[in-house]
């Protein structure tokens, strides 16, 4: 997330903290929402559940804004972090009896070292200057594909391209940021 972003995220934390402000509420919502969700189907969780919880981590947002402290991460790392505690805690409340008591989503993971952020932030920093490299059609399918955590039939069926199309220009997409990022200093690898 670039410097600038962050810094407009706190902002707008900030003025849903201190004057209940929607629109600044709807705008973190909208960029925090889809991406909250998509996180959650990863970690497995149905589409109605993810869509469930990401609702109550947005609800945290808007009663504890107050909580966030941007000196010690971003928002998005934030959210991201009530994001995972709520599902852990939802797993745990599961009586089912189904739960591995070693699954890793079980265990807080430690706090990760600020050197590493820094270091990821710059990374990510690169990989967002790459993207305004690549021509639009493949920056799109990119941010679906990745940021969104679509797959390539559903960009296919939202964009009418066909799936070879979509699978083509991905591929073409990341062999055009590979090359970008390691020519740079050469410590991005792009799998």
């Amino acid at each position: 997330m670039s410097g600038d972003l962050k810094e407009r995220f706190a902002r707008l934390a900030e003025a849903v903290a201190v004057r209940r402000d929607q629109k600044a509420f709807g705008e973190l919502f909208d960029y925090f929402a889809p991406r909250l969700k998509s996180y959650l189907q990863r970690l497995g969780m149905e589409s109605s559940q993810a869509e469930e919880m990401t609702q109550e981590v947005m609800i945290v947002l808007w009663h504890k804004a107050s909580l966030f402290d941007s000196s010690k991460s971003s928002l998005g790392t934030w959210l991201f972090r009530i994001a995972r505690n709520r599902r852990i805690d939802a797993l745990r409340r599961d009586r089912s009896g189904l739960l591995d008591p070693e699954d890793p989503a079980l265990h807080p993971s430690q706090p990760e070292a600020a050197d590493d952020i820094v270091e990821a932030e710059e990374r990510d920093e690169r990989v967002r200057q790459a993207m305004l490299d690549l021509p639009e059609e493949q920056a799109t399918l990119v941010r679906q594909a990745f940021f969104l955590g679509r797959s390539h039939s559903q960009i296919a069926e939202d964009t009418g391209l066909p799936l070879g199309t979509v699978k083509s220009r991905i591929r073409l997409a990341f062999a055009r940021l590979r090359r970008t990022l390691e020519s740079g200093d050469g410590d991005v690898t792009f799998h």
